[in-house]
């Protein structure tokens, strides 16, 4: 059964050039959430952010397979992913 929301992953690039990456639903609030220091405890004092590259799934679960997979990578391989888009 798919879900009413769409399912995003997202990286942001950091003002320190760290890659962070989340999930949500609504890429565009919690992009803004992060600059506002509400968001993840690790991009607060990291600030301003860059969405630098988002996929988008049916399912949670297939998001949050996709997140934990993408945060396994090495930075070099987070870089080539966002370079590819």
């Amino acid at each position: 059964m798919l879900d009413p929301l769409p399912h995003h992953v997202y990286v942001l690039r950091c003002s320190d050039d760290t890659l962070y990456t989340g999930y949500t639903t609504d890429v565009d609030r919690r992009v803004r959430e992060h600059d506002e220091g509400v968001a993840a405890k690790y991009t607060r004092g990291r600030t301003p952010v860059e969405l630098v590259h988002e996929e988008t799934f049916e399912t949670r679960s297939a998001a949050m397979s996709r997140e934990a997979e993408i945060k396994a990578m090495t930075r070099d391989e987070k870089l080539g992913l966002i370079q590819r888009g």
